[in-house]
């Protein structure tokens, strides 16, 4: 079996996005991005927004050279489409890598460190063109020693002050590509978005009556956690600190596979003001928009694995740009 218009080699859909993925990164064959990246692809993350290939192939090129032993490994490919609106890709990956030299977190220190990436890619024949990509990046500059917070502060005053600095996304500097397909009707995915939007809805006793009370959960910050108190303190911190924020389902993905459990993705976003006590301290008025992407596994007790990431240094940093 292989894809309609992709290279025969590639068995599947998660078998190409998982195998191109190493080439690029794993096997340093940096120069395929040129073929496997549209040239005009536009590439999002709660950072920024790249647009173009050549704009990802010198952060990728930066990244390694900072972290010259990375490692990808794919956890799960969770996708949609078909050749025709184009195949999506939600695919969340465990990455490990030694902070060997000088770059964007600081002087070299030589920690090796552990963190997630989950990223939503839309390809059609053999070539990817509309991207979403969170880092952990909580996770990774815990691990070298900071909080987001101050990693945030420092990064704004290297990129030259509050009105040089480069600015995160938000809708009025996201571009919208090619892509506008909003993913699958399968009942797994309805039922994952359903979950979220009652939490969101401060329904807060969806989680016991949906979550496997030996869930384990997967968190910014690379924090683990398990069974329902850890995922009640999880969602009611983030809605406590933006509790009057518009929350947007943006993309839903239901899969059953064989020899799988049944799965979910959700691409999400969280848009309003900093007006409350929770994970992001005293409350500062500040605009923030949060893009976050979401995973969860089923079983016959309910959601029983969840994995979040949103980036937590750049939420703090609109909040510091925001209140100064």
């Amino acid at each position: 079996m292989s894809v309609p218009g992709f290279d025969p080699r590639w068995t599947d859909f998660p078998d190409y996005i998982i195998g191109i993925t190493k080439e690029i990164w794993e096997d340093r064959q940096i120069n395929t991005l040129h073929h496997y990246y549209s040239e005009d692809i536009i590439v999002r993350t709660p950072a920024s927004v790249v647009h173009g290939n050549r704009g990802v192939i010198a952060a990728t090129m930066a990244t390694l050279a900072e972290f010259p032993d990375r490692t990808l490994y794919g956890e799960d490919v969770i996708w949609s489409g078909d050749e025709h609106v184009g195949f999506l890709s939600s695919h969340r990956i465990m990455s490990t890598a030694t902070h060997t030299h000088d770059g964007v977190y600081g002087p070299a220190s030589g920690t090796k460190l552990r963190y997630r990436i989950i990223a939503d890619c839309v390809a059609k024949e053999n070539t990817i063109y509309d991207e979403w990509l969170i880092r952990d990046q909580g996770a990774i500059v815990r691990q070298l020693g900071l909080m987001p917070e101050t990693y945030a502060r420092n990064l704004i005053e290297r990129e030259g002050g509050l009105d040089e600095c480069v600015k995160p996304l938000t809708p009025a500097n996201d571009k919208q590509g090619p892509y506008s397909a909003q993913g699958n009707n399968n009942e797994f995915g309805q039922r994952y978005v359903d979950i979220l939007n009652r939490i969101m809805n401060a329904e807060m006793s969806a989680i016991p009556s949906e979550y496997d009370r030996a869930c384990q959960l997967e968190l910014p910050g690379g924090v683990t956690g398990h069974s329902h108190g850890d995922a009640d303190q999880f969602w009611m911190g983030l809605r406590a600190s933006f509790p009057s924020a518009t929350f947007t389902a943006q993309h839903v993905i239901g899969r059953d596979d064989p020899a799988m459990s049944p799965r979910a993705a959700v691409r999400w976003s969280l848009q309003g003001k900093h007006e409350g006590w929770g994970s992001f301290g005293k409350p500062t008025g500040a605009d923030v928009y949060i893009l976050g992407i979401s995973h969860a596994e089923f079983g016959p007790w309910g959601l029983r694995r969840e994995y979040v990431l949103f980036d937590e240094t750049s939420i703090w940093k609109q909040i510091v740009l925001g209140s100064g």
